[in-house]
């Protein structure tokens, strides 16, 4: 390999820096469209696909089970979220999105989310070559 091709690891530590640092203004955004803080938008989206365990959300969302737990609560209160019995596992409940929750969510994601002005900058050539490698990555 030439000494000038990067490594996949810091390929992917470009592109998580440059994702995660410039998301604080769309996430304060959402906070103030929505009146709730993002960590709870979070645990919404998680929820998007169906139910999740207490334990399985916690993973998904990244939090500890206490936590979680308070954020859950919270969101039950609100009525955008509901537990249930798990009918696999009676000792377990099921967390889901209400109609309330799913509406949430699709209002904060429709929060305006322009590009960072450094992709902004990029030249159309470089941009459909990103967004060709980009689309070789999607799922």
């Amino acid at each position: 390999m030439p000494d000038d091709t990067p490594t996949t690891d810091q390929v992917w530590r470009q592109l998580t820096h440059l994702v995660m640092d410039t998301r604080d203004g769309w996430k304060r955004a959402v906070t103030e469209r929505t009146g709730m803080p993002f960590s709870r938008i979070r645990v919404l989206r998680r929820l998007r696909p169906g139910p999740l365990s207490a334990k399985d959300l916690a993973r998904a969302a990244a939090m500890d089970a206490p936590a979680t737990t308070v954020v859950v609560n919270d969101l039950e209160e609100r009525g955008l979220v509901t537990r249930e019995i798990d009918p696999t596992n009676r000792r377990s409940k099921l967390i889901s999105l209400t109609d309330a929750g799913e509406r949430v969510v699709a209002h904060a994601l429709a929060t305006p989310d322009p590009a960072p002005a450094e992709l902004a900058d990029l030249t159309p050539a470089d941009l459909r070559t990103l967004h060709e490698i980009l689309r070789k990555l999607e799922h």
